[in-house]
């Protein structure tokens, strides 16, 4: 018997044809920052003048709405759905399905929500599509090595050897499937151990992110997000590693 193909599959290609590069935002655990980088690297590419669509695939905890501060804003239908545009970048959520009520899915329901959620999405011609991803290297982290087949991965730590232990993992299960790694960057960063590069030798760190007590009071406010320290030094990261041109740059 044939198995039959979900031809959601096959449209995903299609939807990403005019996206020249694909960055998923990835770690071993929640918590460390992840979702804030997504959004602020998105927010710093564009103010750099590149077209930058941001998709938030953390179906269980979005959150890069809350960050931005998106009130009010939905896709407009047309031969799928169109992501609107704020703050000079394009941006699709399971929020603007579901809105502020809960979204308990698992398993087999998480894989279908993404695949439809990257099946119906009709982005632009973008040069950089940022996509926070789910944490950790379960089946929706899979699923979106599966179905975003150019994606590069940006990998997110902190210095706890937690979180060092897991991304360990995260990097060891992306060079078993040949997927790009850009780098790893260190976040919430407090003194200077240098443990982050020295128990991550195999991939490059592209930066350190220092502890930002203040990052909180940014948070729905971009103006305040961009002129934050948090924001300087995702900045100084993309300005001086090749990992973020145009150029597609693989390790």
């Amino acid at each position: 018997m044939l198995e039959t193909v979900d031809p959601r599959i096959n449209i995903i290609d299609k939807r990403l044809a005019g996206v020249k590069r694909i960055i998923a935002v990835s770690g071993g655990k929640g918590g460390i920052g992840k979702s804030l980088t997504a959004a602020v690297l998105a927010l710093t590419l564009s103010e750099l003048g590149h077209r930058v669509g941001l998709l938030d695939l953390d179906l269980s905890a979005p959150s890069t709405h809350v960050i931005l501060g998106i009130e009010g804003l939905y896709p407009e239908e047309d031969k799928g759905l169109v992501p609107p545009e704020i703050h000079g970048i394009e941006i699709m959520s399971i929020v603007y399905f579901s809105g502020d009520n809960p979204t308990p899915l698992r398993g087999i329901d998480i894989s279908n929500a993404m695949l439809e959620l990257l099946a119906v999405t009709r982005w632009g011609p973008l040069d950089f599509l940022i996509v926070d991803t789910p944490p950790g290297i379960g089946d929706a982290t899979l699923d979106v090595i599966r179905w975003l087949k150019r994606a590069e991965f940006l990998v997110l730590t902190t210095s706890s050897k937690v979180a060092l232990e897991t991304v360990k993992k995260v990097i060891r299960m992306l060079r078993e499937l040949n997927v790009p790694v850009i780098g790893v960057i260190e976040n919430m960063r407090m003194g200077g151990s240098g443990l982050v590069r020295r128990e991550l030798k195999e991939v490059p760190v592209l930066g350190e992110i220092g502890f930002d007590d203040k990052i909180e009071d940014s948070i729905g406010e971009v103006n305040k997000l961009l002129e934050s320290d948090f924001a300087a030094s995702i900045k100084e990261i993309v300005m001086r590693n090749p990992g973020f041109k145009l150029s597609s740059y693989h390790f």
